[in-house]
């Protein structure tokens, strides 16, 4: 089943999703941003390696490394490591990789870190916002000495980041299953014991939910549903299509290639789906506003049994982005909406 980004998202995960043409809140030939950056760019050139590998300025081991742009040196026991999007710092966190007491965050309806992230491992560090606008001024001030920026999508982001940190870049958002980026991540900062416990971790629970939905005789049809202005659309990108595969759900075919784009009269094209998933950003009680609010006077949509029933679930926008917290706790939103 293809993984690629169908064109229409939910308005919210639209405006949302990691652009390949992101804006950047900070220009930088203005010349105070241009001066820090280059007085990093000096440090880092001038940082000589020995043949053991360790930095002269700093003391450090590091190791050589390939990543989707080519070979990068990496330390090999950072302290204060950096995500550049939210699900690159979840990685990091999982990772048990030392983090910089500054981490980014995305503004369209958050002002923390996602509720779902580990936040004893959050303890202390202050966000700051770094999407869709990119604050550069702020990743210097946290002095990583690395940088994991999973918006490879732009690979001037990445030169850009170098020139603050060691930097290493994948595209996170080429609608590939984010799991095979985790791994090489894993293996290029040296942790794949960590890597591995979390996979354990996610089948394990992944094998329970699938042993008791066969106890109950559970076989549900599923579908990732949003509202795009005019349009219910059904889609299978990000992580409750690879969810639902894991859990051996049938997912409805309107899923299938680019998804399907209904207008508000073709509705009746979702019978036959059991179970609706979909996803905003939470309130700031943690609540979520009704996604499905301009369908509310439709006579067919009204009508459905997903609807009649309650069987729409709504979760955080961020768990569709892959990273290892988002999918676990898009895995627990499963379990719960099937088996309550």
């Amino acid at each position: 089943m293809s993984r690629v980004m169908p064109p229409a998202l939910t308005r919210a995960q639209s405006r949302a999703l990691p652009s390949a043409a992101p804006r950047t809140s900070v220009a930088l030939a203005a010349a105070g941003v241009a001066a820090m950056l280059l007085t990093a760019c000096s440090t880092t050139s001038d940082a000589a390696t020995s043949a053991d590998g360790t930095s002269a300025a700093t003391g450090s081991a590091t190791r050589t490394v390939d990543s989707e742009f080519g070979e990068v040196t990496l330390p090999t026991d950072p302290q204060a490591a950096l995500g550049m999007y939210t699900t690159d710092l979840d990685m990091l966190i999982t990772l048990g990789v030392p983090l910089a007491q500054s981490q980014p965050i995305r503004d369209n309806g958050y002002s923390t870190f996602p509720s779902f992230f580990d936040q004893e491992a959050l303890e202390g560090i202050t966000p700051f916002t770094n999407f869709p606008e990119f604050s550069y001024e702020s990743i210097l001030a946290a002095q990583p000495d690395l940088v994991v920026n999973g918006l490879g999508y732009d690979e001037s982001i990445g030169e850009k980041l170098s020139e603050i940190a060691p930097t290493y870049s994948f595209n996170g958002f080429d609608g590939s299953d984010w799991r095979v980026k985790f791994e090489a991540l894993a293996e290029a900062l040296g942790r794949t014991a960590e890597h591995d416990a979390w996979t354990e971790k996610y089948q394990a629970k992944v094998d329970d939910i699938r042993a008791r939905l066969d106890a109950a005789g559970l076989d549900p049809v599923v579908g990732s549903v949003g509202v795009n202005d005019d349009q219910v659309t059904v889609s299978c990108y990000g992580t409750p299509c690879l969810v639902f595969d894991d859990l051996g759900l049938d997912i409805t075919p309107l899923s299938d290639g680019e998804g399907a784009y209904l207008s508000f009269e073709e509705v009746g094209q979702l019978e036959g789906i059991d179970a609706v998933f979909t996803s905003m950003p939470p309130e700031t009680d943690g609540s979520f506003a009704d996604s499905f609010e301009a369908l509310a006077g439709n006579a067919v949509w009204q009508q459905l049994p997903f609807v009649t029933e309650g069987q729409i679930f709504t979760s955080d926008l961020e768990m569709i982005y892959g990273s290892p917290s988002g999918q676990y706790a898009f895995l627990e939103e499963v379990e719960k909406a099937l088996l309550p």
